[in-house]
C-alpha cells in the first residue's frame, strides 16, 4: 500500500532488520529532550495501544512528575488481544525502530530503567527484540531488561505491566494514581505501546510536519491494523489515519462473503452493523467523538452466515474467564453476563435474560477494581444494539459456533 512508514524498508518476510541496516537506512534521530516533547505535542500523535491518549501530553506529565528524581520506561508489547497481530509483527521485523523510541524516551525523561514487556507467547517477537538489544550500544543495554507478559487479556493494561515489573504478577488496578504519576517502585513511569514508540522514532528524525503530511479526512499519520474475519486476505496493514473501514477492508482483498457486522477495536471495542461501519474513518480522535475507540487496531469482519448472539456469548465468556478476580463486579458480574448470553445462544430468547443484560450493562461500569468490566460491558452494549433483532428472536436450535 502507499504511505508505508513503520513497515517501509526490507521485505517483512526477511525477518528483523539488523541495527547496522536500520541505521544506514534511516540515520540517527535528530530531535530529543524537551524539543521532542513539544514536537510530539504538535504532531497530534495518539497512543496506539488503547484509548489514543495524546502522546505529547503524556510525556509532559511524566517529565513534570520526574523533574526531581528517576523515571522508568516500559515498552508495552504484551498484545493480549486474541485477534491482534500488529505489535508482534512490528517487534519481529522492525525492533530497532521500537528501541529508538524507547531510548529517546529514556533520555528525555532521564529514566534509570527501560523494561521490554513482551508477551511470553510471542516467541518470534521476543527473540527478535532480544537479538536487537544485543546489537545496541552498551549504555543502552546496561539500563534495559526484558520481562514476560503472561498470556492474559488484562496483562497489557498499563498498571498490570507496572505490577508485573514490581511484584511479578500482572494484575491491573483502578486509577488514579496513573503509572505516569506513580508507577514502578513508586516513581513516574511511562508505559508506551510498541507501535507508538516506533512512530516517535520517525517523528524524532523528520518532525511533526512530516508526520502530519499523510492522513485522510483531517487525520494525521499512519496506523497499523489487523484485518480479521470474513476478508479475502486477513493480516496486518499500515494505512493512513482517516482511512475508512471500507477502504481498509478493500486493501485486505475485500469481504469473502456478505458481511453482517464489524467489530472495531477488539474485545474492548464495539460491534457496528456493516451498513453503518463502512464509512467510519479510522482516526483515534475522530472515533472518540462517535463514542468509539480504535483500541488495538483490530477490524473483525463478521460474515452474515455467523450468529451475532453466539459470537457475543463466546467473547463474553472469554472476557469473564480473563477476570483477575479482584472484585465482585468483574468476577461475579462478568460471569453473570456471560451466563445470560450463553443461555440465549444455546436455549433461545429469554425475555428475563435480555432484561438482565440491559440492566447489568448499566450497573457494572465504574465499579470494578480495574477497567476490565468497563471494556467488556462496552462490547456487550454494542452487541445488544447491533444484534438486537437476533437477541429478541433467537431460536433454541442454535449452538455456539467455533471461533
Amino acid at each position: 500500500m502507499s504511505g508505508l512508514r513503520l513497515l517501509a524498508g526490507p521485505d517483512l518476510r526477511s525477518g528483523a532488520e539488523a541495527f547496522a541496516d536500520h541505521t544506514r537506512r534511516l540515520g540517527a534521530p535528530s530531535i530529543g529532550g524537551r524539543p521532542l516533547v513539544e514536537t510530539l505535542v504538535r504532531s497530534g500523535l495518539g497512543g496506539r495501544g488503547g484509548a489514543s491518549f495524546p502522546v505529547g501530553l503524556k510525556w509532559r506529565a511524566v517529565a513534570a512528575a520526574a523533574s526531581k528524581g528517576p523515571a522508568v520506561v516500559i515498552v508495552n508489547g504484551a498484545e493480549g488481544e486474541p485477534q491482534s497481530h500488529k505489535d508482534r509483527l512490528l517487534m519481529a521485523t522492525r525492533p530497532h525502530l521500537i528501541l529508538d523510541g524507547a531510548f529517546l524516551a529514556a533520555r528525555t525523561l532521564r529514566a534509570a530503567q527501560v523494561v521490554l514487556y513482551i508477551g511470553e507467547e510471542h516467541k518470534t517477537a521476543w527473540a527478535a527484540m532480544a537479538r536487537a538489544m544485543a546489537e545496541r550500544p552498551e549504555p543502552e543495554r546496561r539500563i534495559t531488561r526484558m520481562a514476560g507478559a503472561p498470556n492474559r487479556y488484562v496483562a497489557g493494561e498499563s498498571s498490570a505491566a507496572v505490577h508485573l515489573v514490581d511484584a511479578g504478577v500482572a494484575t491491573p488496578t483502578t486509577t488514579p494514581p496513573y503509572p505516569r504519576e506513580r508507577g514502578v517502585a513508586a516513581v513516574p513511569t511511562l508505559v508506551q505501546n510498541v507501535e507508538t514508540l516506533a512512530h516517535i522514532a520517525l517523528i524524532a528524525r523528520y518532525g511533526d510536519a512530516w508526520y502530519r503530511s499523510v492522513g485522510r479526512r483531517g487525520a494525521a499519520g499512519t496506523v497499523l491494523l489487523t484485518i480479521a474475519g470474513g476478508v479475502k486476505s486477513p493480516g496486518v496493514l499500515e494505512v493512513e489515519a482517516g482511512t475508512t473501514i471500507e477502504e481498509a477492508v478493500a486493501a485486505a482483498g475485500g469481504v469473502s462473503e456478505p458481511a453482517a457486522a464489524v467489530l472495531l477495536g477488539g474485545y474492548y471495542g464495539a460491534w457496528l452493523p456493516a451498513a453503518q461501519a463502512w464509512d467510519v474513518p479510522l482516526d483515534g480522535e475522530g472515533l472518540r467523538g462517535r463514542g468509539l475507540v480504535l483500541g488495538c487496531g483490530v477490524i473483525g469482519v463478521q460474515p452474515a452466515t455467523r450468529c451475532g448472539v453466539c459470537d457475543t456469548a463466546r467473547i463474553m465468556r472469554y472476557l469473564a474467564e480473563e477476570s483477575s478476580a479482584q472484585c465482585g463486579p468483574c468476577f461475579f458480574g462478568l460471569r453473570a453476563l456471560a451466563d445470560a448470553c450463553s443461555r440465549i445462544a444455546e436455549r433461545g430468547t429469554n425475555r428475563d435474560d435480555i432484561a438482565r443484560l440491559k440492566r447489568w450493562a448499566v450497573e457494572v461500569p465504574g465499579r470494578g477494581a480495574c477497567k476490565h468490566p468497563d471494556g467488556a460491558v462496552m462490547f456487550l452494549r454494542s452487541a445488544l444494539s447491533t444484534f438486537s433483532d437476533q437477541f429478541e428472536s433467537h431460536p433454541a436450535h442454535w449452538r455456539q459456533q467455533p471461533a
